[in-house]
Formats: structure tokens, sequence, C-alpha cells
């Protein structure tokens, strides 16, 4: 059966012909499910109710459900934990800033990259999401707070570029003019090094942003954090940055988990810089966050401000992230994880 949310409007309109539809019906639909974000057919008002009852015969909407969320009291942070029609949970998290708006949204359920401290990873990879299923993350916030998204970040549970021909149809859905129009420029989608989508994403020239979970200076200790680092070195991963920058011109954001006592000393600082003096780049340091699992601990403080101030000293552009609804669980997987095992209990 047909996913019509997951259509480009191109695709809407060939599937109006297909049955029987006018063309101009395309746009009605598309405008109501990806502007309006309308959660059913019957908000559609100007969509005749035979047509709408053609489609709901024909073809489906996937929309995602609300299980819980979750508000920050420290930074007003919300943490969205979503169903969808297979039963599978997923998780969103909203992040309120002085520019906007931003959401971070899954692009698998679960991962099968292994990153040790993530715990999006553990259990490994369910299904990939369709476009759709993206897509409503963000219009269901916006929805149901009555306040626009102005960026999307692709951080969440997942490798996107494992999702990566669905991952690029959601940007020509979210970045449509007759949609939410989320400028390009004000999404970045995150992957932990997969070397021929980086390619092919500067290929496409699309002006969203790259970001490269790198997390170690070095191939010996990537392959203890990160499994993907022994099938593609950091010298493959930065030749393709490299392409990537010549091709669009565009930086690349460097994320950086810094473990206490593991990634976080002077010599893997001043490794980092031997590795990407000269690059348009910047580096996102990320103090990890614990996860049960796991045996790594938060950097301290003062490691963390040495490491970004010998980033600087060196001209490379380092900033720290800034932690964000630490008390609701609101990093990548934890909520998901424990939701499940509630579950289990029950």
């Amino acid at each position: 059966m047909p996913d019509i949310k997951s259509m480009t409007l191109k695709e809407l309109e060939q599937y109006m012909e297909t049955i029987g539809e006018k063309k101009f019906r395309a746009k009605q639909l598309y405008e109501w499910m990806h502007k309006k974000v309308v959660r059913s057919f019957d908000e559609m008002n100007n969509i005749p109710k035979k047509l709408k009852e053609k489609i709901s015969q024909d073809a489906g909407m996937l929309s995602v459900k609300e299980v819980e969320c979750f508000t920050s009291k420290i930074d007003g942070t919300a943490k969205f934990l979503f169903e969808l029609h297979d039963g599978s949970i997923i998780e969103s998290v909203l992040m309120k800033y002085k520019h906007g708006n931003s959401v971070c949204i899954s692009s698998q359920v679960g991962c099968r990259m292994g990153c040790r401290f993530c715990a999006s990873t553990i259990g490994g990879l369910t299904r990939c999401l369709e476009p759709s299923e993206m897509l409503d993350q963000i219009y269901h916030i916006q929805y149901t707070t009555g306040e626009r998204v102005s960026n999307v970040v692709i951080m969440g549970t997942g490798e996107p570029f494992d999702n990566f021909d669905n991952v690029m149809k959601f940007f020509e859905i979210i970045n449509s003019e007759n949609g939410l129009h989320i400028s390009a420029r004000n999404i970045t989608v995150s992957t932990c090094g997969l070397v021929p989508r980086i390619y092919e994403f500067a290929d496409r020239n699309l002006a969203v942003g790259l970001a490269i979970s790198l997390h170690s200076p070095n191939d010996e200790m990537r392959k203890e954090l990160m499994p993907i680092a022994n099938k593609y070195t950091i010298k493959e991963i930065m030749d393709a940055c490299d392409y990537y920058i010549a091709k669009t011109n565009r930086r690349v954001t460097f994320e950086y988990s810094l473990v206490k006592d593991v990634n976080d000393a002077p010599e893997h600082a001043r490794m980092l810089i031997d590795l990407l003096s000269g690059k348009l780049c910047h580096v996102n340091l990320i103090p990890v966050n614990p996860i049960e699992e796991r045996s790594f601990e938060q950097s301290e403080k003062d490691s963390v401000y040495r490491f970004q101030k010998l980033l600087e000293n060196a001209h490379i552009r380092a900033t720290v992230r800034r932690e964000m609804g630490r008390d609701i669980n609101a990093a990548c997987g934890q909520l998901r994880k424990r939701y499940a095992e509630s579950k289990e209990v029950q």
C-alpha cells in the first residue's frame, strides 16, 4: 500500500493520475500534509469526500503517535517518544534557542553501527524509517506546540546514511516551498563516516550541513570506540570531506565526544590539530553522556576547556556543546531504551 506522505509532489501528481483524479488535487493534498501538517483526511476540508475515501482504501498516510513527552525543568528541552504503525518506538528532541526551535530526529529504529558510547545502538537495527516517519516527528512537534520548527538535525537514533535514499527524499519534502519550506542551510545530517555516501551526498550539492562523528584522532583508538573504523580509515573519511568541501564550499562539522581518560588528553588535541589543520571545518566538543551499559565517564570541565583552547590556539574553531535535557535522559537512545525495558517488566 503506497504511503502518500512519503511521496514528493511530482510522485503524488503521478499517483493522482493513476487513480483517475485531476493533477491539481495532488498539490492540495501535499499542502495539507506538509504545510498545514494535519493529522487526518478529516481535516482536509477542500478535498471531496469520495476522493478521501478512495485514497483511504488504496493508500496510507503514515503518522507517528505520541507515547510520552518529558520536558526538562532545567532548560525546557522536550523529549518525545513516538510509536510507529508497527509498534516500533523512536524518539525526537525539541530544543529551544534564541534563534528558533530546533528538532533532532531519528532516521532508523535502532542502529547497527555499534558505537560504544551510544545507547541507540544497544539492541541493533530494527528497520529504517520511511520519509513520512521522519517528517512526522517534526510535524507532530510543530502541530502540538503551535510553534514553528526552524532548524532540523538528523542526529537521533540511527545512521542517516544507512538510510540514504529515504533521507534524501526527506530533504526534498521538508525543503519544498509547498511544505514547511525549512531552508537546507538550517538542516544538518550526521554520519559516523560511510565514505561512499559522503561522496554521493556531496555530488547532490544540497546545501544541507554535514557533520562527521569522529570522536578520535587516530584509527587505533577509533576502532575501539566505533566499529565502522574497521571498514573506513580516518584518511578515507578526510579525503571524502575534502571532496565535499571542494564541491559545496561548505564547512564540515566534526563531532568529538570527550571521554575521561580515553580521548581527552592534550596529546589527543594535538593529533586532532594535525588532522584538521587547514580544513574548512568546525569541531563540536561533546562531553559524553554516561550510560549504564558502558564504563565511559564524562571528561572533567577543565579537560574539556583545555582541549577547546588548544584547538582554538591552532586556529581551528571549536565549541563545547551545551548540555541539554540531562534530567529527562535526552541523550540519544536513553529514553527509548528505558521505555522498552519498562514494557518488558510489565
